[in-house]
């Protein structure tokens, strides 16, 4: 079982990796900062929070571990 502390460490670091590839493309399409920015804001808050949720929910099931 992961603490509630090791989870969000998880969460965090993986949303620094998702944010520049999301932060990089989204410039791509439409060579603007600010909108590339609010969308990359938007979407990594969103996807940090449904991250943390699923990673408790698996952490309550079982199946395949030792």
């Amino acid at each position: 079982m992961e603490s509630r502390r090791r989870s969000i460490v998880k969460a965090i670091t993986w949303r620094v990796w998702a944010i520049l590839v999301l932060a990089v493309i989204s410039y791509l399409l439409t060579y603007n900062v600010a909108k590339s920015l609010g969308i990359t804001v938007i979407f990594n808050a969103i996807q940090t929070i449904v991250y943390f949720v699923h990673e408790r929910f698996w952490n309550r099931i079982h199946w395949g571990r030792r």
